[in-house]
């Protein structure tokens, strides 16, 4: 059904959450072994006030994000996203994920809500790094640029920051005329992320979720597969 869908489609919006990375071996860091941080929940080293009041757990903790990040590649359905975005099948991606796997695997457009790991930027005047300059022996927190010494941390949201008014209009603007939107691995609590599905229904669009646990967005959703989003995708580009 959801190769007919994608078939019946002028314009298709895909929405990605951690669910997608994970089937690229990524660890969710909500899942991550408490015990490595002390007993303390990662979700709390990943706020605006751990980088302000505990920088070195901060830091510690995203070293470790992005060597996990960097263990992993893109998955098949990163790779199958890619191609229907060059074939037009889909007009772009709204995710969740920072991590680059959808611009490795190929994708052009793609709404970063939460930001992009795979950099760093210097918190006073913008100056950006690679994410591995947090992996360098010699470990790189403070800005380069002459004459100034700011906190160079990884640019993503942290709990307790706005999302990227930039990334939300490049979100709506892929949201203009849309006729189906699928969700793909996204429990779909986290909000404001979580609106998307809601405001494409409310445009119009047939929506589709593929997760392997319920959401509680699956009433309103034309419809529901509980199965491996790489298999989906594969399933559905055989058929188109």
């Amino acid at each position: 059904m959801l190769a007919s869908f994608l078939k019946a489609s002028r314009s298709t919006v895909v929405f990605s959450g951690a669910g997608m990375s994970t089937e690229s071996g990524l660890q969710d860091f909500r899942s991550a072994d408490r015990g490595m941080w002390n007993n303390r929940n990662p979700v709390e080293l990943a706020d605006i006030d751990a980088m302000n009041e505990n920088r070195d757990d901060f830091v510690r903790f995203y070293r470790w994000r992005i060597e996990e990040m960097l263990k992993h590649e893109p998955n098949q359905g990163h790779k199958i996203l890619a191609k229907w975005e060059r074939e037009g099948v889909i007009k772009g991606i709204i995710t969740q994920n920072v991590e680059n796997y959808h611009e490795q695997a190929g994708t052009e457009t793609i709404a970063k809500l939460h930001g992009d790991l795979g950099t760093l930027r210097c918190m006073k005047c913008g100056t950006r790094y690679p994410c591995t300059a947090y992996l360098a022996p010699q470990l790189l927190t403070s800005c380069q640029t002459e004459g100034c010494d700011g906190f160079v941390r990884p640019n993503v949201v942290l709990f307790g920051e706005m999302l990227s008014e930039r990334q939300i209009e490049l979100a709506n603007e892929l949201l203009n005329e849309v006729e189906l939107f699928i969700v793909l691995g996204s429990s779909l609590l986290v909000s404001p992320a979580n609106e998307f599905p809601l405001i494409a229904k409310r445009r119009g669009a047939k929506l589709v979720i593929v997760n392997r646990d319920p959401t509680p967005l699956d009433m309103y959703a034309d419809l529901v597969i509980h199965q491996s989003i790489g298999e989906v995708l594969a399933s559905a580009d055989r058929q188109l």
